[in-house]
């Protein structure tokens, strides 16, 4: 909802992307994802475009950055990454370059040793480069630090960095909303906008937004129990009562006032919205409910 307000109270087009690059785990996820946003009144511009389609332009950044040598195997586990050494400032969960400068001998013989797994692909981010800021139009001034990051994972799937950079570049995306626990990711897709030639901030604007939030305060999923409109219409509550409870929590409408997608495309002001993390009930909108 945030995204389609952010677009539409700027005169862009909303577009809508199916990021399904691991697919065995969203089998079946997108159909009913996109109709549950119709359902609650958000509608985007064109057809929806498959993420997992695009590899061919995901392969080709990729390529590209090899052939500027800055793109290097990485035969390490994530068990092995957490427990080595890494520089005092390096930002959390950092590579910290195990693999970066391994004469070819010493890369052969990792890669035999993880035979028959594959390795990883990664960027070798350039000596002397500036981690990059950006002013986010919720959070303000940001600043975060890069690493050596996946490219392409061990078992051929794209990584969400390098095909975020190169999807919405080709999509002539100019403006990102998305949750801000991926704000600190978003250095590291600056840095790889820059290298592969493609727009960066201020030609793109970024808007990091609280999180939804379920009952034990983690980030809102399954496990939380009805969370999605067909699992809340089972109880006999529906999109209307959901999207005025949404919109409450933005501060966009009264507690049970029902409120459609233009009048809070009215009211809709970045700069009022909340800045804290909003904690979804479904016991309360139950209670709510006519």
């Amino acid at each position: 909802m945030l995204a389609w307000l952010f677009a539409r109270s700027s005169e862009r087009r909303f577009l809508m992307r199916i990021e399904d690059l691991d697919r065995d785990r969203n089998a079946g996820a997108a159909a009913g994802q996109l109709a549950d946003l119709v359902a609650l009144g958000v509608e985007w511009d064109g057809e929806p475009v498959l993420q997992s389609g695009r590899r061919a332009a995901h392969e080709a950044a990729i390529a590209r950055l090899a052939e500027a040598g800055l793109v290097y195997e990485c035969t390490c586990t994530r068990r092995e990454i957490l427990e080595a050494p890494r520089a005092p400032h390096a930002p959390p969960g950092a590579y910290p370059g195990t693999c970066r400068d391994l004469s070819d001998a010493e890369r052969a013989a990792a890669r035999e040793r993880i035979a028959p797994r594959a390795p990883a692909l990664r960027l070798r981010v350039p000596e002397g480069v500036v981690p990059p800021d950006f002013e986010d139009l919720i959070l303000g001034g940001v600043t975060g630090g890069v690493d050596d990051l996946v490219l392409q994972r061990g078992d051929g799937a794209i990584a969400y960095n390098l095909a975020v950079v190169v999807d919405d570049a080709d999509m002539g995306v100019d403006q990102v909303v998305r949750g801000d626990d991926l704000a600190s990711s978003t250095p590291r897709q600056i840095l790889l906008q820059r290298l592969l030639g493609l727009p960066s901030p201020p030609e793109i604007a970024y808007a990091h937004v609280p999180l939804v939030l379920g009952p034990e305060g983690s980030r809102l999923a399954k496990r939380d129990g009805a969370v999605t409109v067909e699992d809340l219409a089972a109880q006999g509550i529906g999109p209307d009562r959901i999207r005025s409870v949404l919109a409450a929590s933005l501060g966009l409408a009264e507690p049970g006032e029902p409120i459609g997608m233009a009048e809070l495309l009215e009211r809709f002001e970045p700069e009022a919205l909340p800045r804290q993390a909003w904690t979804w009930s479904p016991e309360a909108l139950r209670l709510e409910a006519p």
